[in-house]
């Protein structure tokens, strides 16, 4: 494996060296894509054009991974080692999706990389690869058909997952839910409220050149059709619940923005921003964020409470929960309290100033993450046995926070996932065990699907504008029988 990395005779850096060997990390699994890519790119130290082209490489070759092995299957025959590979996927890449790009620098490019490579006898073997892609890139479709193979490679997801999808929503939702997650996401963020407001953040954000509108962009009526969306959780119902929700188009590298760093916001996808309102801590209240890293719906809990009141956030890593300090720092959230602890265990000293427990939890449980591939294309590789042990350590961390909640108090438990093992069999398990809790509808909200009962949130792309999530409200009996 370790042959994938290929270390370079002459290392010059430039945009594709960077991409590529950031797709070489990921392949022997270094790290998280996103987390591979920022510590590649600080390393290369390159324009910030050439930041955006690597990125575009990256991630769009990660993303295509499953239909252009499909390609390369027909086009290279023999044994290539891992490195070459990856070359051919991303030169193959620019070939079939970067209109932008020139047919001979995507050959010319790829073949140079190689040549500069411990694989540089390989180097011509590229050339005729790429160069016969060119000949034949009208012949280079996918399959067609409702086949699993032929979903899998025509929406570059594993067979498995495209099963999953289907068995738990139908034919319909899945291919939309798949086609959605080959294009390029939105980028939401959310106004810090304690220092300026939307209608201000908006003007000052266009004044810099940034094209930044008020909302989610909503859902696409035909799109919501063919997925079985009730109509009333359309675009307009759930855009009005996230006031300080804005939508960014062009906004490159956000953490850079002077606005940004002065605290005015902070990144979160609407999805999130539903989480946190469906939970809708208010000022002066007590709040537990018991897996809150890095801190973004604690943010906006900190926001909604307008900076008064209790609010603990937690996550199981001392420096995770740097993250959190950092960023509640940057915003000027003062109720905000930082705690390193474990999810699944209970600590009765996190109710210290919690008397009889707290009057919002939130358990942003732990998750296989398939409801963000278009932000994360390398989670929907993970290998399914990984994910056996998921909906115990989930139950177990709900169970948990049911703890902390005081009587009459309420309960999110929440994933950015789109699997029902995750989402609506684990809150069916605890609703039977725990029958001082019941489902709580929250007025103006409305789940994409029509099965879930009231109390069950499941936001789609096509229903909400957003990632995939899903949510379950519950609230706890005023007076409930014996002790925590």
């Amino acid at each position: 494996m370790a042959t994938a990395m290929a270390p370079v005779k002459r290392p010059v850096k430039s945009a594709r060296r960077t991409a590529l060997d950031a797709l070489c990390r990921v392949s022997v699994g270094e790290g998280y894509s996103n987390l591979v890519l920022d510590a590649a790119l600080k390393e290369a130290g390159l324009s910030p054009a050439d930041n955006g082209l690597a990125a575009a490489l990256f991630y769009g070759t990660l993303e295509r991974r499953i239909t252009l092995d499909y390609y390369l299957k027909d086009l290279a025959k023999g044994r290539i080692s891992p490195y070459v590979r990856e070359a051919l996927r991303m030169g193959l890449y620019q070939i079939l999706y970067m209109d932008k790009i020139p047919d001979a620098a995507a050959v010319s490019e790829t073949v140079e990389l190689v040549k500069h490579s411990r694989e540089s006898r390989a180097a011509g073997l590229c050339n005729a690869v790429l160069r016969g892609a060119l000949r034949r890139r009208e012949e280079l479709s996918p399959p067609q058909g409702h086949g699993l193979e032929a979903l899998s490679v025509r929406y570059a997801c594993p067979a498995w997952l495209v099963q999953n999808l289907i068995g738990d929503y139908g034919l319909a939702f899945a291919t939309d839910f798949l086609e959605d997650a080959l294009q390029p996401p939105p980028v939401y963020i959310r106004v810090n409220t304690l220092r300026i407001s939307p209608k201000e953040l908006v003007e000052r954000l266009r004044q810099a050149g940034l094209r930044a509108e008020a909302g989610p962009e909503g859902a696409s009526p035909e799109k919501a059709g063919s997925v079985q969306v009730d109509p009333a959780g359309m675009g307009p119902a759930g855009a009005g619940l996230l006031e300080g929700c804005i939508r960014m188009d062009g906004a490159g590298a956000v953490e850079k923005n002077p606005l940004y760093l002065s605290g005015l916001f902070h990144v979160q996808d609407a999805a999130s921003q539903y989480c946190a309102a469906l939970l809708d801590p208010r000022p002066g209240e007590r709040a537990l964020d018991l897996c809150a890293a890095p801190g973004g719906k604690s943010f906006t809990l900190a926001q909604r409470m307008e900076d008064r009141g209790m609010l603990v956030s937690c996550d199981l890593h001392e420096q995770r929960v740097g993250l959190i300090r950092k960023g509640a720092g940057r915003l000027g959230i003062t109720c905000l309290s930082p705690r390193q602890n474990d999810g699944a265990a209970y600590n009765p000293g996190l109710l210290e100033g919690a008397a009889g427990g707290f009057d919002k939890v939130l358990c942003d449980v732990p998750c296989s993450g398939f409801g963000i591939i278009r932000r994360k294309p390398d989670v929907k590789y993970k290998e399914p046995d990984s994910l056996k042990a998921l909906p115990a350590l989930q139950l177990a961390i709900l169970e948990n926070g049911s703890r902390y909640v005081g009587p009459g108090g309420r309960l999110v438990y929440s994933t950015c996932t789109l699997r029902r093992a995750e989402n609506q069999k684990v809150c069916a398990r605890f609703l039977k065990a725990h029958p001082e809790f019941v489902l709580e509808e929250r007025a103006g909200f409305r789940s994409a699907l029509a099965d879930d009962p009231p109390g069950f949130y499941t936001f789609t792309p096509a229903s909400h504008g957003s990632d995939g999530f899903f949510a379950a409200v519950f609230r706890r009996a005023a007076f409930p029988k014996g002790g925590a």
